[in-house]
């Protein structure tokens, strides 16, 4: 496990239902974020990307669609043209336990809905949560507290909101770099854990499971 490389990842909803769609995907490696904006047709401040660095110190790349279809398309082109062909696991913070999680069952559910293939058959997947709920001592369980309790290096000062539910109010509002930098200071805050954790914590702590699907490519 120690070999591969992490690529931390979360996104952004405008809501929890199965109507429900896609805002930001966001993926976020030591070398810099990529991230995916899904506008639904609003209009958005070309430039938006640079008033994005502007912000960081390690930079992103920022694509806008138009629509949750295109973004999709988008991420599907990136996993299989970068990240699959790199010695890399996936990790989210409450992506997919054992008892659920959020990223990856929505996830699902829009692809299903526009009949688009699973991105990630090729990557290992390891939910850094689960790590932190039964091998620290942290009196909080959220990303954001989690991660203020025993990182608290930076990240958090680029998120513009103390609840993720803002996020879905100002994207409704066109306010499409607040809700960006929301979600680079989560996937940055989740590589941030899952260092912690690898430098603590024994190969056997880590549940890793395969994200490839039983009719992968068909």
């Amino acid at each position: 496990m120690s070999t591969l490389a992490t690529i931390a990842f979360d996104i952004e909803t405008t809501g929890f239902s199965t109507t429900d769609q896609l805002t930001v995907v966001g993926f976020d490696a030591e070398i810099g974020s990529r991230v995916f904006l899904n506008t639904d047709g609003s209009t958005c401040a070309s430039d938006i990307e640079q008033h994005v660095n502007d912000h960081l110190t390690t930079p992103v790349t920022l694509s806008v669609h138009d629509d949750e279809d295109a973004l999709l398309d988008a991420v599907k082109t990136f996993v299989d043209a970068t990240i699959a062909q790199r010695d890399v696991k996936l990790v989210a913070y409450n992506g997919e336990t054992w008892k659920g999680g959020f990223d990856l069952p929505f996830l699902r559910t829009r692809l299903s809905h526009h009949g688009r293939e699973w991105p990630f058959a090729e990557l290992p997947y390891i939910d850094v949560m689960e790590i932190f709920s039964s091998r620290f001592n942290t009196t909080e369980n959220s990303l954001t507290g989690v991660y203020d309790e025993l990182v608290a290096s930076g990240h958090s000062t680029v998120d513009p909101f103390e609840e993720s539910s803002e996020a879905v109010d100002a994207w409704k509002t066109g306010d499409f770099k607040a809700v960006v930098l929301h979600n680079i200071a989560d996937i940055r805050r989740t590589r941030a854990l899952m260092d912690v954790a690898e430098r603590y914590c024994s190969k056997s702590d880590f549940s890793m499971k395969s994200l490839e699907p039983v009719m992968s490519g068909r």
